[in-house]
């Protein structure tokens, strides 16, 4: 496009006066000569260099990173639409009919609520997507990861059904699950739907940072030949609103940096949040248009519909683009929302027309839009009907179809689609179209006219079917007749109309239907047991070691498994080398999409910061979120690619589900597969790092997510057994779970495994480590350690020995959840079976038949080792680190929170006591000879 006086005129709100108009029309003339000669590139330059010499001179010329408020793709430069126009309005009419249905029939009776706006608002846009661009699964494409906008899940639903993939059953029972026959969940969870729903985005803001590192992830896939993903494209589908979540816009530098062309984002700009205006005093697409094209994203805006194209095409002064500029989202919202009856109608609930509404409401933009003579002369044309319908973009399949054809032919850039839409768009009557409560309509109802004496239920009843009547209406729906209208009757064509045929062979020539999930799996061979037996010996005298140093030890072995090897997919958020894992980054490298072009400051050395197209190692810088969306792109690639990849995540673990709890949930919703791994664990490990650093809860976090596998491993060969396990449960059995391991950063003696009889105890959460039996002992005590404070406890053996002559032994409890987890399923089996054998659950099975009180320890909150008290007769004294950590030595921080050895010991003669084994005269004495301070405040209060 030539640059022209009318172009610059559209150009900005407020453009000075030219004082100059000669000079600048040579400037322009030279401008359209560079563009004819030298091209659009060329033009780029000349503009950039005196842009930097203009700043260098002090004028600070800096660049603009917005455009006009208009259509990004001029009228002239849209392709020709390839669909019938005429079959396609038809489907989305009746898509939005069963979308509508689905949700008012769900609440006739009951308050399970869902949203009609959300689709209301979006149907052209998805229509267009599904008959247009959305790949499905198929031999020769690996099929398109599209991110439904969560509120929008009823239209998806409809167009299943109306594809026959969904009955009416299931509708019928929109957030009723439990019914019998089941019905469809609320939102996007594969977990409840995993032949149709791929990932879960209803959590605000995780569906676009997950498609981000999804559509990066997609190219780690192909530079590592793991899978051919160059067809498939991440779409995701959010709203204007949700970009104020930070997961939202946090990662869009990521996906500008990686040129992630993959990647299409297409914004709903409905200008309203779930209670008012996004943007009220600003206009929320022109600032997302600068935060985007600032990180280097190409940017489509679909602001006005076709209607708008002769108006400002007869705009040569730029008055209209600028009056478009100048008016406030708010301002846009009222136009569509305002109520149109006067003052006086409102107070007597009188009843005007569709056509009056609009003849009053076209009068009042003609008023206060198109406010100039100027403007007014440009729309003197039309009625005030016309004007009250002149469409935004969002509502125009010809402007959408050009926005999605030119976002997956742009090359070397995301892009995202800004869409200007109508909340509720179509929806009659109070809390319809525009309304600021339109987000949580439920119902329909529209004003009717007064009858005298008319009962309430009655009238609600009468305006109900009159706002089903106009919207049958207006969306040309003559298949539903007004006496059935109070049923609120799904509609599904037959299976030789026009329109399944159409909807058929569209969704065929895409390969197949959207949304789509893929059950198929194929296990992964076993990896090796030799890679993991390195872990099972002792360490050379004098020479300790960290779970931490292990896993990077097992690690390393791990990755040059023939079997798994290449599988694996370590992922670390900037802080390999608090972990140790610098060897890694040369021996396996770190995946860069452009390799590595910069010489390492480090080259050489055993350590060397390598950087590669093959690298293994996803170095995700400090970004938590961002390393998590890249474990559930990594953990559930065997469903979106067929390919196992085997994600570990380490990371500090109090950083961990404390701030990314989210999106944990979203992996076990997804179905992931993979290994968290808690480094720097625990709330007494960390040597000085105090209060914010110190974890002593994410076990407890943990222990929420059902498909979460929890374990505290105190020793190297346990860490070696608990990974083997997962591998094999997750992909070779094919068990649905993820596990979280925490590690720790404390080097001490690791010892040999004792033999394969621990790998059950280790695995279901409980086994022997060490007995002791002083001569003459009469008393006896059961020690429950785990983790680095496994080690307090076998301290404390040796003190109740020596100084006391109470026998004890001391078991790794690797993890409490996994015990709770068997004793919760037999107490539910007895319950239910009365006359069957009882189970007994595994910890009692360990404990049931040893003496004495049983004493836990952990780093953790005390909470944690309570959790299987009740399946222990009263005998658990459990002992943890609850209250705000400390920055101190490990000895202090374990004699403050009374985890220490000493204090493992005071809690075995207290409990001992309390049974009545053991005089209380003893305890005084224990207290003094221990050098515990009883009159030291409790942890949890200071």
């Amino acid at each position: 496009m030539l640059v022209t006086p009318d172009v610059l005129a559209n150009s900005s709100a407020r453009l000075p006066e030219d004082n100059d108009p000669q000079e600048t029309a040579e400037w322009l003339e030279a401008m359209e000569a560079v563009l004819k000669h030298g091209g659009p590139e060329r033009a780029k330059f000349l503009l950039e260099t005196l842009i930097a010499v203009a700043d260098r001179s002090g004028a600070k010329m800096h660049g603009g990173i917005t455009t006009p408020y208009v259509n990004t793709i001029p009228a002239d430069d849209q392709p020709a639409f390839p669909g019938d126009r005429a079959i396609e309005r038809k489907i989305k009419s009746i898509v939005r009919w069963n979308a509508m249905a689905m949700v008012l029939k769900a609440n006739k009776t009951t308050n399970v609520g869902g949203h009609i706006a959300t689709f209301a608002s979006a149907a052209t846009l998805y229509e267009i997507g599904f008959n247009h661009f959305f790949h499905g699964r198929s031999d020769s494409h690996p099929g398109d990861v599209v991110f439904f906008q969560g509120h929008a899940s009823p239209g998806m639903y409809a167009r299943a059904y109306v594809e026959g993939r969904l009955d009416e059953h299931k509708l019928d029972n929109f957030r009723q699950e439990l019914k019998a026959g089941g019905g469809v969940p609320s939102y996007p969870h594969p977990w409840l739907m995993p032949d149709f729903w791929q990932y879960p985005t209803v959590s605000m803001g995780l569906g676009p940072i997950m498609s981000i590192y999804h559509a990066r992830y997609n190219r780690y896939l192909r530079d590592r030949e793991l899978a051919d993903t160059d067809k498939a494209r991440v779409w995701a589908f959010l709203g204007d609103g949700e970009c104020d979540e930070p997961e939202s816009l946090g990662s869009i530098s990521l996906a500008g940096r990686e040129k992630l062309d993959n990647l299409t984002w297409v914004i709903n700009c409905n200008l309203q949040r779930l209670d008012g205006p996004v943007r009220g005093n600003g206009k929320i697409i022109q600032e997302l248009e600068g935060v985007f094209r600032g990180a280097g994203w190409n940017v489509i805006k679909v602001v006005w519909g076709s209607e708008w194209d002769e108006l400002l095409k007869n705009d040569h002064t730029g008055a209209l683009a600028r009056r478009m500029m100048e008016v406030v989202d708010g301002e846009y919202c009222d136009y569509v929302g305002r109520d149109m009856r006067t003052p006086d109608e409102v107070a007597k609930s009188k009843f005007i027309s569709e056509e009056e509404d609009a003849d009053r409401r076209g009068a009042y933009i003609r008023t206060v839009f198109f406010n100039t003579p100027e403007l007014k002369s440009l729309v003197e044309h039309l009625s005030n009907q016309q004007i009250a319908t002149l469409k935004r973009g969002g509502h125009d399949p010809l402007k959408v179809y050009a926005a999605y054809k030119a976002a997956t032919e742009h090359k070397g850039q995301p892009t995202v689609i800004l869409v200007k839409s109508v909340k509720g768009y179509g929806i009659p009557g109070d809390g319809g179209q525009g309304k600021f409560t339109t987000h949580q309509l439920k119902k329909l109802t529209v004003q009717i006219e007064a009858v005298p004496d008319m009962k309430a239920e009655e009238k609600a009843k009468r305006q109900t079917l009159a706002a089903l009547r106009q919207f049958r209406d207006r969306f040309e729906l003559p298949h539903v007749p007004d006496s059935e209208l109070e049923h609120v009757p799904f509609y599904r064509p037959a299976d030789d109309s026009p329109e399944l045929k159409y909807i058929k062979a569209r969704r065929t020539a895409l390969g197949g239907p959207q949304p789509f999930r893929n059950n198929t799996f194929v296990p992964c061979k076993p990896p090796d047991r030799k890679g993991f037996e390195r872990l099972y010996g002792a360490t050379v005298e004098g020479k300790t070691a960290s779970t931490t140093f292990a896993w990077v030890n097992l690690m390393t072995q791990l990755c040059r498994d023939p079997n798994v090897g290449k599988l694996l997919v370590p992922i670390v958020p900037d802080e390999g080398q608090t972990f140790g894992m610098p060897p890694m980054y040369r021996t396996f490298g770190m995946y860069s999409s452009v390799g590595q072009t910069y010489t390492p400051v480090d080259k050489g050395s055993l350590s060397e910061y390598r950087e590669s197209k093959t690298g293994q190692i996803l170095q995700e810088g400090i970004n938590e979120a961002g390393s998590m969306a890249s474990f559930i792109a990594a953990g559930t690639a065997y469903s979106t690619h067929g390919v196992n990849t085997i994600p570990f995540y380490i990371y500090y673990s109090m950083f961990g589900f404390q701030r990314i709890g989210d999106l944990a949930w979203a992996a076990a919703d997804a179905r992931c597969r993979g290994f968290l791994m808690g480094a720097t664990a625990g709330r007494t490990t960390i040597n000085g790092e105090g209060l914010q650093h110190e974890d002593g809860h994410s076990h407890l976090v943990a222990m929420t997510i059902p498909t979460c596998r929890t374990y505290d491993p105190a020793y190297a060969y346990e860490l070696a057994v608990i990974v083997e396990e997962g591998i094999n449960a997750m992909y070779v059995r094919g068990e649905e779970c993820f596990y979280y391991l925490t590690v720790y950063n404390e080097a001490y003696d690791m010892p040999a495994m004792p033999g394969e009889a621990v790998r059950e105890g280790i695995i279901r959460g409980l086994y022997p480590v060490k007995s002791v039996a002083p001569a003459g002992a009469k008393l006896e005590v059961q020690l429950l350690g785990s983790g680095v404070i496994l080690n307090e406890a076998l301290r404390a053996q040796q003190i109740l020995a020596d100084k006391f002559g109470i026998g004890s032994t001391v078991y790794s409890a690797t993890s409490y959840q996994m015990l709770r987890k068997d004793a919760l399923e037999c107490e539910r089996h007895n319950r239910l079976h009365p006359a069957a054998a009882p189970k007994v659950p595994y910890v009692q099975q360990v404990l049931g038949k040893t003496k004495g009180p049983v004493v836990a320890t952990s780093d953790y909150m005390r909470a944690l080792p309570e959790t299987v008290a009740p399946y222990l007769n009263g005998r658990l004294l459990a002992l943890g680190t609850d209250g705000f950590g400390r920055s101190e030595t490990r000895k202090a921080l374990r004699r403050f929170f009374e985890v220490d050895a000493e204090h493992v010991a005071l809690a075995a003669l207290c409990a001992l006591v309390q049974r009545s084994e053991l005089d209380r005269a003893v305890l005084a004495k224990a207290i003094a000879d221990l050098g515990l301070n009883p009159d030291a405040p409790p942890p949890w209060t200071v």
